[in-house]
């Protein structure tokens, strides 16, 4: 009696999970609109699990629900966006102090692990798994934080940017950039010193405005 929910909500969130790929790789673009019955014949599952994804994903500002179109792909302005980076750098630099304060020594080590994941699908030009990896690496500083507000606040803005802070990676020099800001990242924070980590979060905002704002 129990199992079905279970069921139902995993493939719902593996729907979600799809289509938000879809989103971030341009697939479904800024501002077109999401046909339940064609994506779910794409994706070969029944409306109902595709409308509670688009559910999700509405819920995570990737998704508008508009009353006469339907579901419809967010689509951002440049001060939408460069508004957005500004709120994330002050978020992380101040969960990078906190962490640095904060972090066991097996949460950094966790979070050296993870970065190194990220470097090795770089190495691999694996781009979407990297920028998953990279997102998690962003969450991670915010969770070392142990501010629960702040990585509320921090979740619900990287959710809205991730088709953009892709972009920012989509040319291989613009890519290599911010692969070496991420390791100086991991040694500041291994280094515990909040104030280096801090400033190069900041930095790296300000990049990824500079990496993405052509192509909005």
């Amino acid at each position: 009696m129990h199992s079905d929910p279970i069921v139902r909500r995993s493939l719902h969130d593996e729907v979600a999970s799809r289509v938000r790929d879809m989103i971030i790789e341009g697939v479904l673009a800024p501002g077109a609109r999401v046909y339940e019955e064609q994506l779910g014949k794409t994706l070969g599952v029944s409306r109902t699990p595709m409308r509670e994804a688009l559910k999700t994903l509405a819920s995570e500002g990737l998704i508008e629900l508009v009353a006469a179109r339907g579901a419809v792909v967010r689509a951002f302005t440049p001060k939408d966006v460069r508004d957005m980076l500004d709120v994330l750098a002050v978020l992380e630099s101040f969960a990078a102090r906190l962490a640095c304060k904060a972090a066991s020594e097996d949460q950094i080590a966790e979070l050296r692990a993870l970065h190194d994941r990220m470097a090795q699908r770089y190495k691999a030009r694996d781009r979407l798994e990297y920028f998953k990896l990279n997102q998690d690496f962003h969450s991670g500083v915010l969770r070392l934080s142990g501010n629960a507000a702040l990585q509320a606040s921090h979740l619900a803005l990287q959710a809205r940017l991730k088709r953009i802070r892709y972009i920012g990676n989509s040319e291989p020099h613009k890519w290599k950039d911010a692969m070496a800001e991420h390791e100086q990242m991991i040694r500041h924070l291994e280094a515990r010193d909040g104030d280096k980590l801090a400033a190069i979060l900041v930095k790296h905002m300000e990049h990824t405005w500079e990496r993405v704002k052509d192509t909005l």
